[in-house]
């Protein structure tokens, strides 16, 4: 079976090519630059910008399956005028063109990967699921759902399988963000206000999310449904912190601060979507997936975020106390 995985030079595709070389698989990494690295044995293929006009037919030739990741994803300092625009143009329809263009050159099943971001910001009385009612409230979230509607409308017109698979935050050796920024604040010793916080966050370990991607890719039964992919454990901002801490070495540095107050300041200081990110809950249950395509977790969150401290402390220099 050959695969074409889109954004393969990326934190969560290059994880995702390395896996399918190592069980078999043929993998063809579809990049922007010629200068992208790729993980050995993965053929580069390069088609540049993705947008509504991408050829894509060098890229598929004898390809069974697309695993698409590539996406124009959030912006910390947006400078575009009218945002939802540029997520469109690369996120859905450069979507768009990939799965008709696939259907055109014979590919049996593209496995999209979404954003929970489709079910919504954040949950409160009971975790997200496939049945919720779409409920996108960012640009990024927004354009997500539109290319979900774009692939089911594709499949139907021309038989093309779809997987839409939509994990939440994405942890694990390499990962950049806010989770980077975090273990940053940590090995750095730097006081945190959110002892107070109890709240639950589902989150996904990159190896975890791979394994998934590769059950939708191969299994009949997983053809044009739609699944919610997280580790097994939930656990709270406070948690997180304190296993972090404990895995890179450092003194949990954790203090209690009313939460009003500290949303009030996030407001202030424009960083509204930030403090909610750290004091909100987001809860998945993706029992779907296990129990459709008998998938588990190969990692349990303790595993995943001991190897990503490990990374981490690998690439940053000890904090002199």
């Amino acid at each position: 079976m050959k695969f074409l995985i889109t954004g393969a030079n990326g934190f969560v595709g290059k994880f995702l090519c390395r896996t399918l070389i190592e069980r078999g698989y043929a993998v063809r990494g579809a990049v922007r630059r010629n200068d992208a690295a790729l993980p050995p044995d993965a053929k580069k293929t390069v088609v540049g910008p993705m947008d509504g006009k991408t050829d894509w037919s060098s890229a598929l030739e004898n390809i069974d399956c697309v695993i698409h990741l590539a996406a124009r994803v959030h912006v910390m300092h947006e400078k575009s005028s009218d945002p939802l625009a540029e997520f469109r143009k690369v996120n859905v329809e450069g979507t768009e063109r990939l799965a008709e263009s696939a259907a055109a050159a014979g590919v049996k099943r593209l496995v999209y990967v979404s954003s929970i971001k489709v079910n919504g910001e954040a949950t409160r009385d009971k975790p997200f699921s496939e049945k919720d009612e779409p409920d996108p409230q960012d640009p990024y979230g927004i354009s997500k759902h539109e290319a979900e509607a774009a692939l089911q409308k594709i499949s139907a017109e021309t038989g093309l399988e779809f997987v839409v698979v939509r994990p939440p935050l994405v942890y694990g050796p390499g990962v950049g963000g806010n989770f980077a920024r975090m273990l940053g604040w940590i090995k750095r010793g730097i006081p945190l206000p959110l002892g107070s916080v109890k709240n639950r966050r589902s989150m996904v370990y990159v190896e975890n999310l791979a394994d998934a991607l590769i059950h939708c890719a191969t299994r009949p039964e997983a053809a044009n449904e739609t699944f919610l992919v997280s580790d097994t454990e939930i656990v709270s901002t406070p948690e997180l912190v304190r296993i972090l801490s404990e895995k890179t070495g450092i003194r949990p540095a954790l203090f209690a601060f009313p939460l009003p107050l500290l949303r009030l300041l996030g407001r202030l200081a424009g960083k509204s979507a930030e403090i909610e990110r750290l004091t909100g809950s987001l809860e998945i249950d993706s029992s779907r997936i296990r129990e459709k395509l008998g998938w588990q977790p190969l990692f349990g969150t303790d595993e995943g975020l001991a190897e990503t401290a490990r990374w981490f402390n690998s690439k940053v220099k000890p904090v002199a106390n």
